[in-house]
């Protein structure tokens, strides 16, 4: 289904192996706790999702893993920004800034969070909405 609907929002998307269960298990325990369901089922169908000039629409599960675990232990970051623990960053906006879940409380909006100013402002209301608007260009960072 997902590698369908990136299809008919562009033509640029590239599509990584598909991850598998245990690979999601292994990432929601480094992570302590769920990923979201909408993340998981794209994740089984691709690992990774790349666009336009090799921007990460969607990183592959070892990115997710690798900069939520940095961004969370970075002790600069707890001294200039506000906690990243409630967040699930799982993409960027190849500015700096990042797309993420929010994880406490849980929900299945997207946030984009500002590098600059530590701001986290909500984009959309679920992983397809941010995909369409993201690639249709009405989402603007």
């Amino acid at each position: 289904m997902w590698r369908e609907r990136i299809a008919e929002l562009t033509n640029d998307a590239e599509f990584a192996e598909p991850a598998d269960l245990e690979m999601v298990a292994r990432a929601q325990s480094q992570l302590g706790g769920e990923l979201p369901a909408s993340l998981v089922e794209l994740l089984l169908e691709a690992n990774g999702v790349s666009g336009e000039y090799d921007l990460g629409l969607v990183w592959p599960l070892a990115r997710i893993i690798e900069d939520n675990l940095s961004f969370r232990s970075n002790p600069d970051f707890a001294e200039l920004y506000m906690p990243f623990s409630p967040l699930l960053f799982f993409a960027d906006a190849g500015n700096g800034d990042q797309f993420a879940f929010v994880q406490t409380p849980r929900r299945d909006d997207v946030f984009v969070w500002n590098h600059e100013d530590d701001s986290r402002t909500w984009v959309a209301g679920s992983l397809d909405e941010y995909l369409q608007r993201w690639l249709d260009g009405t989402l603007r960072i």
